[in-house]
C-alpha cells in the first residue's frame, strides 16, 4: 500500500478522495442541467430551481442527527453502502418521468452526502493524525476540487451531447465503479461502538465554541454563494462575455482552487481562524472590484484568481477548524461545518437574487462583502474567546480568571 513520507497509507485516502469526486458532482451537476430538465419534466425553471434548494436544506437539516447515529458503524460497508444509493438515485433520476420522482431521486443523495463527507474527513485524520488534520482533509478535498473544475463541465457537455439522462445514467456507473473500488481495496477500519445516544452527541452544540465555529461556516458560505451563485450571470450580462467565454472562465476559476485548497490546508495547520480570516479578506475585496475590472482583461484575471484560491481554500479551512473545535466527535463536527455550509449556500443564494431584485446585479458583490465581513468579526471575537486565560499573579478579585 502507498505510503506518505510519514510513513501512513495514503491509498484509502486517495479513495476517499475519488469517490468525493463522484459525491460532489452528484450535487452540482444539476445546476447545468436545469434548463433541459425543465422543458422534459414540464416545468419552470424556478420550479426546477427548487431542486438545489432542496439538496442543500436537505444536507442541511438532516446531516448531523444522521451522522451522530450512523458514526456506530463499520466505515467500509457504510461508504460502499453510501455509494451504491448514489448509483441508484442518479439512476432513478436518469429515468424520472415526472418531477416528483426527480425531488425523491435528489432527496436520496442528499441525505447521504453529510454523512459520506463528515466520516471521509474523520476517517483521514484518523490515518493521518491530528497534527496533520489540514493535510489529510485537503486531500479528501481534492475530489471536491476536482468535481468542480471538472465534474461540473463534463457533466454539462455530456448533457449537451446526449441528454442530461445520460449525465446521471454515467454518474450512476461512476458511483457503482467507486463502491467497487472500495470494496476491493479499502481496509476495514472499524469505529468503536457509540456508547452515547444521538441526542446526547448532539448535546454538542450547547457548547458556544462549537456553535460560534458552525455560525461563522454559515457566514462564510453564505458571503461567498450570495456572489458566486450569479458570477456566471455577472460575467455574461455586465461582462458581456459569450457562454462558451464564460464556461473556460469558470474552468480557470475552479483551476484556481487547486492551489487554494492546498493552502487552505497548509494555514489551517497552523491557526484555523487566522486562516479563516487571512483567506476571507482578500476574497471580499475582490468580489467588491470585480464589477468595475470587467473590461480588464488582466486585472479581472488575477481577481478571478485570488477569489478562486481564496473560495476553495476556505472549504478546507472551514472543515477542518469545526472539527478541531468538537476534538470530541470530529465527524459530528465534520457534519455540523457541512450543514452550516449547506445552510449559508441556500441564504447566501436567497440572499443574492433579493439583492439583484431590488438593486441590480453589479450590487451583489457588496452584499456580499458585507456578509463575509460579518464572518471576519465572528472569527475575531472566536479568536479572543479561545485564548487561555492567564492566572492571577496576585489575589485574585471575584470573578477574574
Amino acid at each position: 500500500m502507498s505510503v506518505s513520507s510519514s510513513g501512513r497509507p495514503i491509498l484509502p485516502i486517495v479513495l476517499l478522495s475519488a469517490a468525493g469526486f463522484t459525491v460532489l458532482t452528484t450535487e452540482f451537476v444539476i445546476v447545468g442541467l436545469l434548463p433541459a430538465m425543465a422543458r422534459d419534466l414540464g416545468v419552470s425553471i424556478p420550479v426546477a430551481g427548487l431542486l438545489v434548494s432542496l439538496f442543500a436544506f436537505t444536507v442541511a437539516l438532516v446531516g448531523p442527527p444522521l451522522v451522530a447515529y450512523m458514526s456506530r458503524f463499520e466505515r467500509k460497508r457504510l461508504f460502499i453502502s453510501t455509494l451504491l444509493l448514489f448509483s441508484l438515485s442518479n439512476l432513478l433520476a436518469a429515468l424520472a418521468p415526472n418531477f416528483g420522482v426527480m425531488a425523491f431521486a435528489r432527496f436520496i443523495p442528499a441525505v447521504m452526502l453529510p454523512v459520506f463527507w463528515s466520516l471521509a474527513s474523520e476517517t483521514a485524520v484518523n490515518i493521518m493524525g491530528p497534527e496533520r488534520a489540514g493535510k489529510a482533509i485537503s486531500m479528501v478535498s481534492f475530489g471536491v476540487v476536482a468535481a468542480t473544475i471538472f465534474g461540473i463541465p463534463i457533466g454539462t457537455l455530456v448533457a449537451d451531447a446526449f441528454g442530461w439522462r445520460v449525465a446521471f445514467a454515467s454518474l450512476a456507473v461512476l458511483a457503482f465503479a467507486k463502491a467497487a473500488l472500495l470494496f476491493f481495496f479499502l481496509p476495514s477500519m472499524r469505529k468503536k461502538e457509540a456508547s452515547e445516544s444521538v441526542g446526547a452527541q448532539m448535546g454538542i452544540l450547547r457548547d458556544r465554541v462549537v456553535a460560534g465555529h458552525v455560525l461563522l461556516s454559515l457566514l462564510v458560505f453564505a458571503g461567498m454563494f450570495t456572489a458566486y451563485t450569479y458570477l456566471a450571470d455577472i460575467l455574461e450580462r455586465l461582462g458581456g462575455f459569450d457562454g462558451a467565454t464564460v464556461g473556460w472562465i469558470l474552468m480557470g476559476f475552479g483551476g484556481m482552487g487547486m492551489l487554494g485548497n492546498w493552502l487552505g490546508g497548509k494555514l489551517v495547520d497552523r491557526s484555523a481562524l487566522g486562516a479563516s480570516i487571512a483567506l476571507c479578506v482578500p476574497m471580499a475585496i475582490t468580489m467588491i472590484v470585480l464589477v468595475p475590472l470587467l473590461h480588464s482583461w488582466v486585472p479581472l484575471g488575477l481577481v478571478l484568481a485570488v477569489w478562486g484560491v481564496a473560495q476553495a481554500g476556505l472549504f478546507t479551512a472551514s472543515h477542518v477548524r469545526v472539527m478541531k473545535s468538537a476534538a470530541a466527535n470530529p465527524a459530528l463536527g465534520a457534519s455540523l461545518n457541512i450543514s452550516g455550509a449547506n445552510m449559508g449556500i441556500g441564504l447566501g443564494a436567497l440572499l443574492g437574487g433579493r439583492v439583484i431584485d431590488a438593486y441590480g446585479l453589479p450590487y451583489v458583490g457588496w452584499a456580499a462583502a458585507g456578509v463575509i465581513g460579518l464572518g471576519i468579526a465572528a472569527a475575531a471575537v472566536l479568536m479572543v474567546a479561545s485564548r487561555p486565560r492567564m492566572p492571577c499573579t496576585r489575589p485574585c478579585l471575584e470573578g477574574e480568571g
